[in-house]
């Protein structure tokens, strides 16, 4: 499976990572792989059964936040605010 590189924010009390853009993409040089340049033109659906979705992303960090991202955030008040705290 061919795959993204991505640039982003990882957010360093939970981990996750925030994607800014998609900088390139990694051919995996497969004639199986709908994405890959290798893929023969004529190779078409329905006879077609080559995958046609993105391997999992690379994440390249270029900067990191010491704090939880804002879905995280978003989570632990709507859970204080379930338990009657704030």
């Amino acid at each position: 499976m061919c795959r993204r590189i991505a640039e982003g924010t990882r957010w360093t009390r939970c981990g996750h990572f925030q994607r800014h853009m998609i900088i390139a993409i990694m051919d995996c040089n497969s004639y199986r792989c709908e994405r890959s340049y290798f893929h023969p033109p004529e190779c078409r659906p329905p006879h077609c059964r080559c995958i046609n979705v993105y391997g999992e992303e690379l994440q390249k960090d270029i900067d990191s936040v010491d704090d939880y991202c804002w879905a995280c955030r978003a989570a632990q008040q709507r859970e204080a605010r379930r338990n009657g705290t704030s």
